[in-house]
């Protein structure tokens, strides 16, 4: 649900034609990264890159909505504006339980850290809030890093780290990252750098993340990385890469080898994921950016641009000998199923197509898919007349899962078509597939959550739609199968 605030509305307000019904999205005008994700005092808090005045990329402001669910989402006023310094870009948001920072009369609150903007001049300023992000009063002093001469220099994330009892920042540096450390979020010192020659690299590196995982086995605990990059994604464009190491408060030693490139996901618009901090349960749960920079200002959509991706809960496992992350749909999304439908089994030949009718949206599909003699399985979801939808498959001979978007009536960008694969474990058979549908997007999980892939999907306009199923190479088998309507999180307000 979609709460507005002294927002005028039409009788088309949040039922305009892609726009999402479970993801969140601004009312209107342009939204890019997510910025400053923090629980705080039964409030979940979305900041983001938020431009009120055109669709188009602009002068950045913050955003702000807020939710005690991470999917029924309430818009608030801007919280931060441009000023004399620049632009506000990306950044974090903490709570000061201590008040190090002097600001709350000896209580505590939230603070801002974000990247300050003037053309090709980055800073990094503070803001602070003591009325739960209401209002926010930047800092007298800010600057409080001053540019050494990097271009790109920005992003900053910022987390407490208990065993040396400081404030510690990671921050975005062309191609590497920097660590800082504070006792009060108002002097930082530089300890160290992390990036030079690790990883993908064709990009500049952006919006960094770190936080400690428990491995769900050993129960022993690491530290991931997430780094955004802004081209040489895994399906070309934006994406998220992520490291596993090591972090002492103030360098971070990496397990795996320069080389290897781990994604976070592998679709083509999921970017500048951020987690939220002091999460309940030390759940680690993420937000992206549901768009890639190739196309981000040319999508068909009026009168708002751009999605959030469902709210994801990372943790961290061991396969085939080697940690990795894996993720899953927060369980609040469970609370949206309309039913509990019952589940099919059949088969699936070369010879002829399975048809399924596809449910209202938005709706989750789910099941088992067993390779048998077949050499691939596909799937087909927004299926009508001359648009033969949205492809999903997974290749047994390659052990790779793969989309295609191919047909868009719109035809906005050379960029937007295409054939998009992730890797599965090798030599595997048999996978349980989640599929997440809304107006514009399908989001996929499989390989236990070892494998995400998040596209944007402008179906063509029709009455209703079909799901299907087909095998190649032989016969598979789909057990399991269910599909599940999902209520709306919005509502039409002042009708």
């Amino acid at each position: 649900m979609i709460q507005n605030q002294g927002t005028t509305t039409t009788n088309s307000y949040y039922q305009e034609r892609f726009r999402p019904h479970i993801h969140f999205t601004p009312e209107k005008m342009w939204m890019n990264d997510p910025n400053g994700l923090v629980y705080y005092k039964g409030e979940y808090h979305l900041f983001y890159q938020y431009h009120p005045d055109s669709k188009k990329w602009g002068p950045m402001h913050w955003g702000h909505a807020v939710s005690k669910d991470l999917l029924t989402w309430e818009h608030l006023p801007i919280a931060l504006y441009p000023d004399e310094l620049g632009m506000v870009f990306s950044g974090s948001v903490v709570v000061d339980w201590d008040d190090t920072t002097g600001f709350f009369d000896g209580k505590e609150g939230l603070v801002a850290i974000f990247t300050h903007a003037d053309g090709d001049l980055q800073r990094q300023s503070i803001a602070y809030s003591k009325d739960q992000g209401r209002s926010w009063e930047k800092y007298a002093g800010n600057p409080v890093i001053k540019n050494p001469g990097i271009q790109d220099f920005r992003d900053p994330k910022v987390i407490w780290h208990e065993e040396t009892a400081k404030w510690v920042m990671v921050l975005a540096a062309g191609r590497k990252v920097q660590f800082y450390t504070s006792p009060d979020l108002k002097q930082w010192t530089f300890v160290s750098e992390f990036g030079e020659g690790w990883g993908a690299r064709e990009g500049i590196w952006e919006c960094p993340d770190i936080f400690p995982l428990k491995n769900e086995k050993t129960g022993e605990k690491k530290w991931v990385l997430p780094i955004g990059i802004d081209a040489g994604g895994p399906a070309g464009g934006s994406g998220t890469q992520y490291f596993i190491g090591s972090f002492d408060g103030k360098t971070f030693t990496p397990e795996q080898s320069k080389q290897e490139v781990r994604w976070l996901d592998y679709g083509k618009d999921f970017y500048a994921s951020q987690s939220f901090s002091n999460v309940p349960g030390d759940r680690r749960v993420v937000i992206a950016w549901m768009n890639n920079w190739q196309y981000a200002n040319e999508v068909p959509t009026d009168p708002w641009r751009s999605a959030m991706s469902l709210p994801r809960e990372l943790n961290l496992i061991t396969v085939d000998g080697e940690e990795c992350v894996i993720q899953k749909p927060v369980h609040e999304l469970e609370s949206l199923r309309n039913s509990k439908p019952a589940s099919e089994t059949f088969t699936v030949n070369s010879s002829e197509k399975i048809t399924k009718r596809q449910p209202s949206l938005p709706f989750v599909l789910e099941m088992k898919v067993e390779a048998g003699s077949s050499q691939r399985l596909e799937g087909r979801v927004f299926v009508t007349g001359d648009d033969p939808g949205f492809l999903f498959g997974i290749d047994f001979s390659k052990d790779v899962l793969y989309v295609r978007r191919g047909y868009t009536e719109e035809g906005f960008s050379k960029y937007y078509n295409g054939t998009f694969e992730a890797p599965l474990r090798k030599g595997r058979s048999d996978y349980q597939l989640t599929v997440i549908c809304d107006y514009s997007s399908v989001e996929i999980f499989t390989d236990d959550g070892k494998v995400a892939l998040t596209n944007l999907h402008l179906p063509s306009e029709a009455i209703s739609y079909e799901i299907v199923m087909e095998a190649v190479g032989g016969t598979a088998d789909v057990s399991d199968y269910k599909v599940s309507e999902l209520s709306p999180r919005w509502q039409q307000a002042n009708r």
